[in-house]
């Protein structure tokens, strides 16, 4: 995997749309369109309750992430990142827009 640039266009958002209550899409200023699974982006939650902030290591468990886990709310942080209420309740997760662009599906 190719690390995404610090910023620029491939991790400048160009439009960001819930499709359903299961999947996002986001497409970059260079044009790539990237759609990304709610319960994906759940089991790779970026928040401190999820990542050890010491170590790095995983405390969530991928396993414990229903499939069918949806998004109750999305919102904009800033100029930089997304930040959702999940359907299990947790909502504490930063999603930088670099870190989308890195775990980018494609379409």
């Amino acid at each position: 995997m190719t690390e995404a640039p610090r910023r620029g266009p491939a991790v400048e958002p160009r439009e960001i749309m819930q499709e359903s209550d299961e999947w996002l899409r986001v497409t970059w200023a260079d044009g790539r369109a990237c759609r990304y699974r709610a319960a994906r982006l759940r089991r790779l939650c970026p928040c401190a309750q999820c990542v050890n902030e010491f170590t790095g290591e995983r405390v969530l468990r991928a396993e414990a992430v229903p499939d069918d886990l949806t998004v109750a709310d999305v919102e904009i942080v800033g100029r930089y990142a997304l930040t959702f209420r999940w359907s299990d309740g947790h909502d504490t997760g930063i999603y930088s827009f670099r870190y989308l662009r890195e775990i980018c599906e494609e379409p």
